[in-house]
């Protein structure tokens, strides 16, 4: 079974805010976070080496279009990006706020540039997703039949507006778009666990997406993890996570059965994406 982060940015040092660099500091153990992220950003080739010492198999690479908060990772810049090796797949990104036709520009990406999902940031982005203005995104989505990835919960980042975290807006998308694939980025971290959980259990098509957990305490904050465990894709959010391959270690030792945890890391995301 492969391993799949489902949620790895590419954004360059060059493209993140310049407070955000001094954020990760904490995250590089070992030299500047600018040198970090060349080592790992600069070629495909040395994405995918970092990969490789991390013993992951694919990496869903993510867009942003944050100039409020994180910054900017343009659609384009991230395809082309990808289209060095299929282990790393692009997922685009719009703005309500930014975007002049967002459904053009899902299509342009989906058809045109390759990619294979959308992540979308209400926290950072200022927006409820299930403001009326992006149905016509949530339709062409579910027309097409690529997922759509939700940030959801906290965020301590400056201009993050926790309101828009909240897992319960996307009741619904689900209801209004029964087709469309709904990931649920961070589970409502912090808040909103439950909801997540409850969500991700009623609707078919919504998943739960661990990024940004403590991989010891999942099952403190979901008890009944296993019982879900066909709705659960992992994620390491790096560069704020770099040791990934200890978080995989620790969903490894956790007491699930082995067939629970081969679809957290990497069954699940495998059959969304439709990898082989």
């Amino acid at each position: 079974m492969p391993v799949v982060d489902f949620h790895f940015h590419v954004t360059t040092a060059d493209e993140y805010a310049p407070w955000l660099l001094e954020w990760l500091r904490p995250a590089m153990k070992k030299g500047e976070p600018a040198e970090h992220l060349h080592r790992v950003l600069d070629t495909p080739q040395g994405m995918l080496e970092y990969l490789d010492e991390q013993g992951i198999d694919y990496a869903v690479c993510l867009a942003e279009t944050n100039p409020l908060t994180t910054g900017v990772s343009p659609n384009d810049r991230v395809a082309t990006f990808c289209q060095a090796s299929r282990r790393l797949i692009p997922f685009a990104n719009i703005n309500p706020y930014v975007t002049p036709n967002p459904v053009a520009e899902l299509t342009r990406c989906v058809t045109e540039l390759g990619h294979k999902g959308l992540k979308l940031y209400p926290v950072y982005q200022h927006f409820y997703p299930n403001d009326r203005r992006l149905y016509p995104v949530y339709a062409r989505a579910q027309e097409m039949g690529v997922p759509i990835m939700f940030h959801t919960g906290s965020s301590t980042f400056p201009g993050a507006r926790l309101k828009y975290g909240d897992p319960l807006y996307l009741d619904d998308v689900a209801v209004d778009f029964p087709r469309l694939t709904i990931i649920m980025a961070h589970s409502g971290r912090g808040f909103w666990y439950d909801r997540a959980f409850f969500l991700a259990r009623l609707h078919e098509h919504v998943y739960m997406e661990i990024t940004g957990l403590p991989p010891q305490k999942l099952l403190v904050y979901f008890p009944d993890l296993e019982k879900l465990a066909d709705k659960v894709i992992f994620g390491s959010d790096w560069p704020a996570v770099t040791d990934i391959a200890g978080n995989i270690a620790a969903i490894r030792r956790l007491p699930l059965a082995e067939e629970a945890k081969d679809k957290i890391l990497g069954g699940n995301a495998a059959r969304l994406l439709g990898l082989s």
